[in-house]
């Protein structure tokens, strides 16, 4: 079998920037919420789709905000998407999909820990990640664990992070400290671009590992030297942004691997939802059912 893991949150920005505007019949905006539950539907008609959960960030902020004044916020995002994820992790939950809604960790640290979980189960051949966020490609395994950007059907193995990185897997926490991470709000190291972290971490994998001296880095990119001095004036910084860039596994998943398996979307939960959001296009649109009779 094959475990999909979802991007709520990703899924619900993509279908509310990509949807054009829609109301339910008491004036909600909920077009978000139309595109997520219309892209579920169409992943739940594949064949190898079989078991599946999804991850949304139930409050933007988390234990990171704790740690780095700087990091990611809600601030900025429209308020009308804000007002759309309960609404939308309800809509999921009703197509029968397990649902980890996040509040002291984030989405993706949910997704993580399935990852982490069940990529070594026997019964599974395959953990697909479905996101195109950078820090999951840290989770990549061979071709154990992938990641897949549903909207370019681009699939990312070992293989495709070190060739789109040029790191491997396990150092993208340490790429990311050190070019930065705008969408989380990690500045990175001055003067720290992708090709010069990839050609040092491509050698020693981990920031803590990279020699001091760089006479010793081979190949060394250009203006090693004063690259050499930033690192070496930001430790403590540089430390601190690899921490949140890393991701956690040790979220608290209830659910067993049996959990996620989908039967059916719930019907009575499912018909009454698109009833009151006005989206009689979608009521009859899932291919199996769950009875509460």
């Amino acid at each position: 079998m094959k475990i999909h893991l979802l991007d709520g949150t990703y899924e619900l920005y993509r279908a509310h920037f990509g949807m054009p505007p829609s109301t339910a019949p008491d004036g909600r905006l909920v077009s978000a919420v139309r595109g997520i539950m219309q892209s579920f539907l169409s992943l739940l008609r594949v064949d190898d789709v079989t078991h599946v959960a999804c991850a949304f960030d139930h409050k933007i902020e988390s234990f990171r905000n704790q740690m780095f004044d700087g990091y990611k916020t809600g601030e900025g995002a429209p308020v009308e998407l804000l007002a759309q994820f309960g609404l939308a992790e309800r809509a999921v939950a009703a197509m029968g999909i397990v649902v980890w809604p996040m509040v002291e960790f984030e989405a993706d640290d949910a997704l993580a820990t399935a990852a982490a979980r069940w990529a070594d189960d026997d019964r599974v051949e395959q953990v697909v990640i479905c996101s195109p966020d950078k820090d999951l490609c840290q989770m990549v395994s061979g071709q154990r664990v992938v990641c897949l950007d549903r909207r370019r059907n681009i699939v990312l193995d070992s293989d495709g992070v070190v060739e789109k990185f040029g790191v491997k897997p396990e150092s993208i926490p340490d790429y990311l400290a050190l070019v930065g991470d705008s969408a989380d709000g990690i500045p990175g190291v001055a003067r720290w671009g992708a090709k010069g972290a990839s050609t040092v971490l491509s050698q020693f994998n981990h920031i803590e590992d990279i020699p001091a001296d760089p006479a010793e880095w081979d190949p060394a990119p250009r203006g090693a030297k004063g690259l050499a001095a930033n690192l070496s004036a930001a430790q403590e910084d540089v430390a601190l942004y690899k921490e949140l860039a890393t991701l956690r596994t040790d979220v608290p998943i209830s659910e067993s691997l049996d959990d996620l398996k989908w039967i059916g979307a719930n019907e009575d939960e499912y018909t009454s939802l698109c009833l009151e959001l006005g989206f009689g296009g979608i009521s009859n649109a899932p291919t199996r059912w769950i009875s509460n009779q």
